[in-house]
């Protein structure tokens, strides 16, 4: 085991649980809603009541902990950031590493239900052969990974990635899969460190090439259109996030409840819901994620990714560059950050596998874990 990899066990306090017990008892909640439909202006009050009682006195933060302590947890010194990742070593005689990466507002809580399938297929019905060596990484800054003295980019953390896969892990050749930010550092793994990336799946794609040419054809100009459109209602976060995090963090960072409502308003506009938030998320998975973000104190050094993309150019595919590594995409239908045309994605990437997925948004493992973990294993066959 490499010097600077440590075993780690997820244990918070008893008295940080009271804590967090005793806020939620004693929120100080809006005085009133105008009228309008339910989550139409945002969070919705009287489901994040709801959530917060559940919170203050029926959830149960111990069962995460045990279920995040059932696969095995370290700490890697990896370019002097201290970063936290589970690894759950896979069947079969040759196991592909494969390393998933989450993004905001979600966490490694969203891959919780996939990394035993994945890793051991013939658990479930399948073939010990199609096992992954599974390595589930906090974004720095999120959950248990240290928080950067300053903003890391996408790009910057799929270099740290390769460092972790190869020098801390040791493995020569490694799959990427990603959605949210864990998407653009997944696109970046496939572009600029094709040496040791073998292939890369996406449920969601955000790089742009940067240069147009041609012309977007008629697909591609409505997708673009409806971008705009969906972009002027669904970023009002990200700018905040990206401009004035700081002064975000203060309230977040005190009130559960607030942290609660930014989060779970996501939750329930990008997630499969139809407008139903708990017809995909229950209340006990919806917590597990927003407790992580509590209890690891890290909504304020989560936002720092939003800044920096506003500092670099790290969403463009520069010209004359290409992702020529074999790309997977699974497109969900209802996330709310809609998957641009086959031909747009092509203009970047080498693209050999597609599934259009028949349900499921934005949280794809934690949506529709088996159709996630088929069409993934499917691309994985295509280049081990």
């Amino acid at each position: 085991m490499p010097g600077s990899l440590r075993p780690f066990t997820v244990q918070v306090p008893d008295a940080d649980i009271a804590d967090v017990q005793a806020r939620l008892r004693e929120t100080r909640w809006p005085r009133e809603e105008p009228e309008a439909e339910p989550w139409a202006l945002g969070a919705d009050m009287a489901h994040v009541r709801a959530l917060c009682d559940h919170w203050a006195d029926g959830f149960d933060w111990r069962a995460v902990e045990r279920q995040i302590n059932r696969f095995d947890n370290f700490h890697a010194t990896v370019d002097g950031l201290d970063i936290h990742f589970i690894r759950e070593k896979g069947s079969g005689s040759n196991p592909l590493p494969l390393i998933l990466t989450h993004g905001w507002p979600g966490s490694i809580v969203e891959f919780l239900e996939v990394i035993e399938p994945l890793a051991h297929p013939e658990r479930f019905g399948g073939q010990a052969e199609d096992g992954f060596d599974v390595i589930v990484p906090s974004l720095p800054g999120y959950g248990f990974s240290a928080a950067p003295p300053k903003p890391v980019d996408c790009r910057e953390t799929a270099r740290l990635w390769r460092h972790l896969m190869v020098d801390v892990l040791g493995h020569e050749r490694f799959m990427a899969q990603g959605g949210d930010w864990g998407s653009l550092v997944t696109s970046w793994l496939g572009l600029a460190h094709s040496d040791v990336c073998c292939g890369i799946h996406q449920n969601m794609w955000i790089p742009r090439p940067a240069t147009i040419d041609p012309t977007p054809d008629a697909e591609e100009q409505a997708w673009l259109k409806q971008r705009q459109r969906d972009l002027r209602f669904e970023t009002a976060y990200q700018a905040i996030q990206s401009t004035r995090p700081q002064t975000l963090s203060y309230g977040l960072t005190d009130s559960p409840a607030g942290l609660a409502a930014w989060i779970t308003e996501k939750f329930h506009t990008w997630g499969d819901t139809h407008g139903d938030l708990h017809s995909r998320f229950s209340a006990d998975r919806l917590l597990a994620n927003i407790a992580l973000y509590w209890h690891t104190g890290t909504i304020n050094s989560s936002t720092w990714m939003y800044t920096s993309i506003v500092e670099s150019d790290n969403f463009l595919v520069p010209d004359g560059q290409r992702i020529r590594v074999p790309v997977g995409i699974a497109r969900f239908p209802a996330d709310s950050f809609s998957m641009p045309p086959r031909q747009w994605v092509e203009r970047m990437a080498n693209v050999v596998h597609w599934t259009e997925m028949p349900a499921g948004g934005h949280f794809a493992a934690m949506e529709e874990p088996a159709p996630f973990i088929d069409d993934l294993r499917a691309f994985a066959r295509m280049v081990r």
